[in-house]
């Protein structure tokens, strides 16, 4: 995890007087007023790629000869280049019946590289006593990844923070005679036992193996941050050493790795709050704009933050602060990414609703800002396993549930985040050898915009001087942006020609990429406002297709062709289909689709075909949710399968003949729990039998609705899950507890803390922080109810 504050930057184009601005009108930013916004591309010059050699050739090749590489600019496999969308899984914080399916989902949602930590008090709670089954297997779970076709970067500790127990440390670290996370050989000794018991699951998965694993991280912000050492919290309050050995620390992490035989093409390290990174590792960097560690202390509000404002952060240019204080050159490494919030957990003194529209924009703003290499914490929530007597979990979250509001929750569920960032994954995967080697143009006065300010049009460039891509945002953390309307944008080209996009409108809260002078397979797209999504080859077709997206809030969609031909999608169309040629015999087809219909789409059959399915829309408009209701279309075992929480799924594909069906319609299932109240703090939940049995349900999602401090779910003696109130609706998986309930007659108990007389917690609005002040005892059961999860197989034709 990442402990943030601030961080400022400037474009790495010329600064003019604002009297003799040749890259943006001055005027561009007064407030309120819409108006024609401007940048001159006179003199830019393309992106200065080099060499960036930190791979090693031994174990950088795989056997068919494929090499990974780097430049200063990005990431290249063969000499193609890789756009990287790389997402955190814990697999020892998910029951393993859960992996496969959950790794599909990251697969159909763009993600190609699976980050994951090496807990090592999960795997050797007690000295010398060793543990890799079940959830702790992680050699089952990067084969899964393999099988996947994702790759893999292992965070191999010893500290990993994560908000376990002891940022991962085993308790009996503590009474050890010398100091964790230091050079001392005695320390260094029992790294050494870590990282060999480590290599003996990983041995054969590496890419020179022809596996999946790329990279490993040594260690994660040494020197600049730690956790609680939990035996100590209440009453010394003693935390886990941060180091203070430098480059030492780090130099010896990597030669035991390397001599028990990690062999990985190359190293990376967390690269903020000053951690050493050594020439030949790779720095990663992150952002979160919800901060629960600002709260440790005691409740608060919320302040807003720059994350949502555009800077080159590959430029040397840009100024040093507290969350990029790079002690090498920027342009001299990428700017790659291991910890965007993907979502956030709610501590004790800070709880709120995470703004699922928050994720993509700043995916929308890391890559404009020159970012080849998206990276989120979490992507996939979790559940921490149940020590010997212990739990493993930091004091300031809840004991078991680690949910973190991220796009595929705790127990599988998929949300608006998730949706919601396909379509920039997508983007990055199918463009990536023209977006990658694009320097950034950042209008003058972009980057000094203050996060307070909701009226100045936010927006960059990526670009080479004459083709490029338009970077809009209009969302603000802990803050309402209104819609923009009537805005238009010109780019005077290096060559001097102008493009001009007019009729720019965005929703709050939405962001968007607009192409110019794009390549569409011979046809030359000079404009556009709409974006970029994907381009898919139907099996027999003898052109491709290009899939679009219609911003929401977008005055006027149009398309304008090299040619002068314009075409303008009707503000109400779902999804509109046109041909474009450039009159030469050249011919492409170009699919415009709604937000919404965006959010519902996968594109399945390697690119092939793309499967829209569900309305991606919450259906609990009186109770704003990180739950919402659209299907789920991913691929496992050579299956299209079709995940819904509602019995009636619509089901459309392009090609039309791709799928036999037009819908998916399972038999409804209505089961209902049998609450007894004992007391307003405690409930007894008897569930029916065979809660798996009916046709088409893969799980049972026990949904609970309560007012009061913490929640707990148990059955018998097991602490099933927990929360922290916030006001969202708590939901758990059931079917991996399916044995435990019939061994306890399916019976729950659920207890409740109260808020106690004087106390008070932040539950934050998606906008601001507020305070509660709870007169007496505060404690209730609202409801309760059992929603199934339907899963099917889509039929192709």
């Amino acid at each position: 995890m990442l402990h943030l504050c601030r961080v400022y930057g400037t474009s790495s184009l010329t600064k003019h007087p604002a009297s003799s601005l040749p890259h943006c009108n001055t005027s561009c930013f007064s407030k309120g007023n819409p108006m024609n916004h401007t940048l001159d591309l006179t003199g830019f010059k393309p992106k200065a790629i080099t060499p960036f050699s930190i791979t090693r050739n031994d174990w950088g090749v795989a056997p068919d000869g494929t090499a990974v590489d780097f430049t200063n600019y990005y990431m290249t496999f063969d000499g193609k280049l890789f756009y990287g969308v790389c997402g955190e899984f814990h697999y020892s914080r998910m029951n393993p019946s859960r992996w496969d399916e959950q790794l599909a989902k990251m697969a159909a949602g763009g993600v190609n590289v699976i980050a994951t930590y090496v807990f090592w008090n999960h795997h050797e709670e007690h000295e010398n006593q060793w543990n890799f089954n079940g959830r702790r297997n992680i050699r089952r779970f990067i084969k899964l990844c393999a099988k996947h076709g994702l790759k893999v970067i292992v965070r191999l500790g010893p500290f990993d923070h994560g908000e376990v127990r002891n940022g991962g440390i085993p308790d009996w670290m503590y009474g050890k005679p010398y100091e964790v996370r230091s050079v001392d050989p005695g320390f260094l000794d029992k790294v050494r036992d870590l990282y060999a018991h480590v290599a003996a699951q990983l041995d054969g998965l590496y890419f020179k193996d022809g596996g999946p694993i790329v990279a490993a991280q040594l260690d994660n912000e040494y020197m600049h941050s730690s956790s609680p050492w939990e035996m100590t919290t209440g009453i010394t309050n003693e935390w886990v050493p941060g180091g203070h050995d430098g480059f030492a620390y780090v130099h010896a992490l990597r030669r035991i790795a390397e001599e028990e035989g990690i062999s990985v093409p190359f190293y990376t390290n967390t690269g903020w709050g000053g951690s050493p990174v050594p020439d030949d590792v790779l720095p990663l960097w992150g952002g979160y704009a919800y901060r629960p560690w600002l709260f440790y202390a005691g409740p608060g509000e919320h302040p807003v933050t720059d994350e949502y404002v555009y800077r080159n952060f590959h430029s040397n240019d840009c100024p040093r602060g507290e969350e990029f204080a790079p002690t090498y050159e920027p342009e001299t490494k990428p700017y790659a990414c291991c910890e965007m919030g993907g979502g956030m957990f709610s501590s004790y003194n800070y709880r709120f609703v995470l703004p699922m529209k928050s994720v993509d924009a700043m995916s929308n703003i890391k890559m404009a800002s020159g970012c080849n290499f998206l990276g989120y914490y979490m992507f996939q929530g979790g559940s921490n396993p149940i020590g010997d007597g212990i739990y493993l979990n930091e004091s300031q979250l809840p004991k078991i549930s680690y949910d973190f509001q991220a796009a595929l929750g705790e127990f599988g569920q998929t949300r608006e985040s998730y949706r919601r960032m396909k379509a920039v994954h997508y983007f990055a995967l199918a463009f990536a050898d023209r977006l990658c080697p694009l320097g950034v143009a950042a209008p003058e006065g972009q980057e000094s915009i203050a996060p307070t300010d909701m009226e100045s049009l936010r927006w960059c460039v990526r670009t080479d001087g004459e083709r490029g891509f338009v970077f809009l945002n209009n969302f603000q953390d802990h803050a309402s942006m209104p819609a923009k309307h009537g805005e238009s944008v010109s780019v005077t080209l290096a060559s001097g020609e102008t493009v001009t996009f007019d009729g720019i409108g965005l929703a709050s809260d939405e962001n968007c990429i607009l192409p110019f002078n794009m390549d569409l397979d011979g046809v030359t797209l000079t404009a556009a406002t709409a974006q970029p999504v994907t381009v898919i080859a139907p099996a027999g077709a003898d052109h491709r297709t290009f899939v679009f997206l219609k911003p929401d809030g977008m005055d006027d969609c149009w398309f304008r062709f090299v040619d002068g031909t314009v075409h303008h999608v009707p503000a109400e169309a779902k999804m509109e289909t046109f041909p474009a040629s450039d009159g030469r015999g050249h011919t492409v087809d170009i699919i415009c689709v709604s937000r919404a219909k965006a959010d519902s789409m996968t594109v399945v059959a390697d690119g092939t075909a793309l499967v829209f399915a569900g309305d991606a829309v919450s259906q609990d408009a009186a109770h704003p949710s990180i739950t919402n209701n659209g299907a789920a279309v991913y691929e496992l075992d050579g299956h299209i399968i079709v995940e819904s929480t509602e019995a009636t799924v619509p089901v459309t594909s392009y090609p039309a003949e791709f799928l036999v069906e037009q819908s998916v319609q399972y038999k409804p299932v209505s089961v209902s729990p049998s609450v007894q109240k004992l007391s307003d703090t405690r409930y007894v939940i008897d569930l029916p039998d065979d809660l798996l049995a009916a046709d088409g349900v893969a799980d049972m999602r026990l949904r609970v609705r309560y007012s009061g401090d913490i929640g707990w779910l148990w059955c018998g003696s097991t602490l099933v899950d927990d929360n922290f109130c916030n006001g969202d609706v708590w939901e758990i998986g059931l079917k991996e507890y399916v044995q435990l309930l019939e061994d306890h007659r399916g019976q729950l108990v659920l207890t409740i803390t109260p808020i106690k007389e004087g106390a008070n917690v932040n539950v934050e609005s998606a906008m601001a922080a507020r305070m509660e002040n709870v007169d007496g005892q505060q404690a209730g059961l609202e409801s309760v109810e059992l929603q199934p999860v339907y899963q099917t197989v889509l039929q192709a034709a």
